[in-house]
């Protein structure tokens, strides 16, 4: 038996992949790998095949991803450049960006494939690659992971596995239908057929506006509202580039959106009979002929390799672990979640699920790692407590810090107010995370970082602006939040006007009334 002595200063945490639609190292794995050999960590990381980013050596299947590359942007500090680069890993000094590999918008898949293994082998990573992880079990001291080969001991596990398989709807006859694991990629096999696509997501669109000029019929379908990423705000949902197959909805050429239920698929002769259930029609059926069903549900995690005794809690779809604000499982003691499996705290809402995001929730949850097992304390910078010192302060963070930016809504700073006049400044913590860690202890503190103004708007291209400090809280655009909370509880709040560039700066729009929410908190000692 190889024994891993896992715990950081105690051992070795195991990052590993469970099906071979996904990897560690994929992009979180790396990214977690680099922290803890920044930090001297023992770590190592387990890798089911022979390379880096598997899982984007098939993914997306038509190549192109959707996550920004914007490599122009007037500005020569990294920090804020990384706010408009979704693809690279964060390094110091940073040596390696993503803009080196490709200068495209949107870039191809395979580009990243090279970035990520020139990572690996850039920093020398301890990964164990062609390890394939058979069994995981909880155990008195932590985990024991049984691979093809060796057995590992740890005391702390992080899946940093990415999706493990696809997420199969339970509907009648859906094996008739092809994965998009597995669909043709050239758009000539789908030359005037009818194609039901289920799904309603990035790769459904993907998918139909690959075949959009061939295709004699496109129906897209799924039970909800297609989710635009211009009204929500949400990078994972559908992006606008997709919109050619909107409009030849909207311009009547039989390529449909549907909002339905699938009730059944059933093979007769060479074409499919599709029975649907129309959902915001008053229960309204149709029997639809397709040529062609294609499978565009997404993908879920992968837990068969958890012993009874340690698998994870999931989410009500089941696609996803629950985790507490630290991204530890919530039934799991030990076990902790990285990469895209660690969105369910701000699903839909931050870039956890993306490069850009959880590339800093890593940065944090290597911080929170070494505090329990290496008993390392959570770093945290000292300042003077004062309206201007702290307006000065936020401002600073807010107009500079990219996990802020990126992880909008999810990650914040935290400033504990101290009886000796100081203040401690926490940087880049999950805001549920702050809350449970000082409302137990503090009866005043401070967090501050980026919100949306996410109100239903009916044209999200004609909103009616009100540019005035006092009513900063109706912005739309992404602006800066501060909240004052005594234990618990928040007992104040003040948003600072949106601005177009960014820029948080104006005395009369930023400034000033920062410094007078401070002059007023400060006074309220309790």
């Amino acid at each position: 038996m190889v024994t891993v002595d896992n715990g950081l200063d105690c051992g070795r945490l195991p990052c590993r992949s469970t099906d071979s639609s996904s990897s560690a190292p994929a992009p979180a794995g790396l990214q977690l790998g680099y922290y803890l050999q920044q930090a001297g960590c023992d770590y190592l990381a387990l890798e089911r095949t022979d390379a880096p980013a598997e899982f984007f050596r098939r993914f997306p299947r038509h190549r192109k991803l959707i996550s920004i590359n914007k490599v122009h942007t007037k500005s020569e500090d990294p920090e804020i450049r990384l706010r408009w680069d979704w693809n690279s890993l964060l390094q110091e000094p940073f040596e390696l960006p993503f803009g080196d590999y490709s200068r495209e918008y949107f870039p191809h898949a395979d580009d990243l494939v090279r970035y990520l293994t020139d990572f690996q082998e850039r920093h020398r990573l301890n990964v164990a690659f062609g390890v394939d992880v058979q069994r995981i079990v909880k155990t008195e001291d932590g985990f024991t992971v049984h691979t093809s080969g060796e057995t590992y001991t740890c005391q702390s596990l992080i899946m940093a596995a990415g999706w493990g398989k696809p997420n199969i709807p339970a509907i009648e006859g859906i094996e008739h239908a092809i994965g998009y694991e597995d669909m043709s990629t050239d758009p000539a096999d789908y030359t005037d057929h009818r194609v039901l696509i289920l799904g309603k997501g990035n790769s459904a669109f993907e998918t139909a506006s690959s075949m959009l000029g061939h295709a004699a019929m496109i129906h897209l379908a799924s039970p909800n509202f297609t989710k635009l990423a211009w009204n929500t705000k949400h990078p994972g949902d559908v992006r606008g580039h997709h919109g050619a197959v909107l409009d030849s909805f909207h311009f009547k050429t039989l390529h449909s959106v549907l909002d339905c239920t699938v009730d059944y698929i059933k093979p007769v002769g060479d074409k499919f009979e599709v029975h649907i259930t129309y959902t915001h029609a008053e229960g309204e059926t149709a029997v639809m002929e397709y040529e062609s069903v294609i499978r565009c549900t997404g993908f879920a995690m992968d837990t068969s390799v958890f012993d009874d005794g340690c698998k994870p809690e999931m989410v009500p779809s089941g696609r996803l672990p629950t985790v507490q604000p630290d991204w530890q499982s919530t039934n799991v003691d030990g076990l902790y979640f990285a990469g895209t499996i660690s969105q369910a705290r701000d699903f839909k809402k931050a870039s956890s699920a993306f490069i850009d995001g959880f590339r800093y929730n890593l940065r944090t949850l290597t911080a929170l790692l070494r505090e329990r097992y290496e008993s390392v304390p959570l770093a945290f910078d000292t300042v003077q407590v004062g309206p201007d010192a702290l307006t000065k302060l936020i401002l600073d963070r807010v107009n500079w810090s990219s996990a802020l930016w990126t992880q909008f809504e999810f990650l914040v700073d935290t400033l504990v107010i101290d009886e000796d006049g100081t203040a401690r400044h926490h940087i880049d913590l999950p805001e549920e995370y702050a809350i449970e860690r000082f409302g137990s202890t503090s009866e005043h503190y401070y967090t501050f970082g980026l919100w949306w103004g996410r109100d239903a708007y009916p044209d999200v291209f004609g909103i009616e602006r009100h540019p005035r400090p006092e009513l900063a809280a109706e912005s739309a655009f992404i602006h800066p939040v501060i909240r004052r909370y005594r234990g618990g509880e928040k007992v104040a709040e003040l948003h600072l006007l949106e601005d177009l560039l960014a820029d948080w700066r104006r005395p009369d729009r930023h400034i000033d009334p920062l410094r007078a929410f401070f002059e007023t908190e400060l006074d309220q000692k309790r």
